[in-house]
């Protein structure tokens, strides 16, 4: 089970990818918390990320791949995962297939069956600022929930139709009560594994 969670700010990506990696038995990988873990262990990897992170700025897409790519060698993440915030780019995606097609999976020989899925939770953006605003975050107003929903659009677009043209994508309705998008995801993901 090799799954990439995408969807917008307050489609519920990150819950349901707990609910499932809990249910199966696999990590739910976040590319924040690795990032975090990285700089608090104090890695190679995580002191040059902590170096960009504490001057304001994003974190170069090959140091994040470097750190994705220790991150799925630990032993935890052989039988499979749930990778929540990468890749975000086309480019990171290519690079996350060719790294997955090397590696290799428990029960994979390396270069076949590196194939993942990637899960797209849909929901209208009225409902995720509705949801958004509900949260109650200091940061969190009409405006800038808009922004960052737009902003997901521009670079997410592309991946959908990365996945999509590779017979990857999983398109689910994330606008449903939670129990019901676990058991359609559920559904559509159990062929799978």
């Amino acid at each position: 089970m090799q799954l990439i969670f995408m969807g917008p700010p307050g489609a519920g990506k990150g819950t349901q990818a707990q609910l499932l990696a809990a249910l199966w038995k696999i990590p739910h990988i976040s590319t924040g918390d690795i990032l975090r873990a990285c700089v608090v262990a104090k890695t190679a990897l995580g002191q040059k990320a902590k170096a960009y992170m504490d001057a304001g700025e994003l974190v170069p897409d090959e140091l994040l791949m470097d750190i994705v790519q220790e991150r799925m060698n630990e032993p935890d993440a052989r039988a499979g995962w749930i990778l929540d915030g990468f890749p975000r780019t086309v480019a990171q995606a290519a690079f996350f297939d060719k790294l997955l097609c090397e590696v290799g999976t428990e029960g994979s020989q390396s270069g076949k069956d590196c194939a993942i899925r990637a899960v797209n939770l849909d929901v209208p953006d009225n409902v995720l600022v509705t949801r958004l605003l509900s949260r109650g975050r200091q940061d969190d107003n009409e405006e800038t929930i808009r922004r960052r929903l737009q902003v997901y659009r521009e670079q997410t677009e592309p991946l959908i139709e990365f996945y999509s043209a590779r017979e990857q994508l999983v398109a689910v309705d994330g606008d449903r009560d939670m129990e019901v998008v676990t058991a359609e995801l559920q559904q559509a993901l159990s062929g799978d594994s």
